[in-house]
């Protein structure tokens, strides 16, 4: 599995003319842990959305090539674009709250991921569902099953949500803040179990987030993202030696336990980020 971007842009019609979310973004990933890191607004993830062609309908793209695995994702029909959302790639949102459907309950939703993409009966999808929450490590998955979303905490309904997601087995998992809406501890677990069901099933993962420190030891390589480009790619494990100053911003306004500072640093924005 391959994806190739290359020259991608992303533009949206405003009442002041044309905003430009994202300008000329190239990338190649495989089957690997890549992080894309960056403020809000510096398109993480319409870059990301674009793969699957989950963007707003008043979104203008163009690319000189973006592909799935050999798949146009610029050309394709419905039907083939179908094909690969759920079935071969899957997203996972930054809150369960809202991701899941609140009159349904998970083991439904989770079944009905199965249904729609291999031939399971309703049966076998229904032990299936319960199956793939113990695998996503929930005590008693019969239970949660049988649960509606406002029935779980914040970390419960977001395994729901990777359970989901990993129904049909994909080879594509993007993450999209995935942690953001839970407590440091529990943001440690779920970060452990990607770790562990993406090496075990041989997937790539695609991580959006602002936690720089998370994505150097969680991924295999970083792309940093800044009003709509990518400034620098490296590899995860050197992070720290970043040498753009727009990375070096960020993490030099990150507070740390080993050096005490009165105040923390603020970025200077050098125009030259912006050519």
């Amino acid at each position: 599995m391959e994806i190739l971007i290359d020259n991608l842009t992303i533009d949206f019609p405003t009442a002041q003319g044309v905003s430009q979310a994202v300008r000329g973004v190239s990338m190649k990933i495989g089957r690997e842990k890549l992080g894309i890191v960056g403020e809000s607004g510096s398109g993480k993830s319409l870059t990301a959305r674009s793969i699957l062609r989950l963007l707003p309908d008043n979104a203008i793209v163009r690319a000189d090539r973006l592909s799935f695995d050999g798949i146009d994702v610029m050309a394709a029909d419905e039907a083939a674009m179908r094909a690969i959302r759920g079935k071969r790639a899957g997203l996972i949102m930054q809150d369960p709250k809202f991701s899941l459907n609140p009159v349904m309950t998970a083991g439904a939703q989770i079944a009905e991921a199965v249904t729609a993409h291999t031939r399971a009966g309703r049966r076998e999808a229904r032990e299936r569902a319960i199956d793939l929450l113990a695998q996503v490590q929930i005590r008693d998955p019969a239970r949660v099953a049988a649960s509606y979303p406002h029935e779980l905490s914040g970390g419960m309904g977001q395994r729901v949500m990777i359970a989901m997601m990993l129904a049909p087995d994909p080879e594509l998992l993007i993450a999209d803040e995935p942690t953001s809406a839970l407590d440091a501890t529990v943001q440690a677990e779920i970060l452990r179990l990607l770790d562990e069901l993406v090496s075990s099933r041989g997937m790539a993962l695609i991580l959006i987030s602002h936690d720089l420190p998370l994505v150097s030891h969680f991924c295999d390589r970083v792309a940093v993202m800044y009003a709509g480009r990518v400034v620098e790619e490296l590899r995860a494990s050197d992070l720290a030696q970043a040498r753009h100053g727009y990375t070096r911003g960020l993490l030099d306004c990150m507070p740390t336990l080993s050096h005490a500072r009165t105040r923390l640093n603020v970025m200077e924005r050098d125009p030259d980020w912006l050519a």
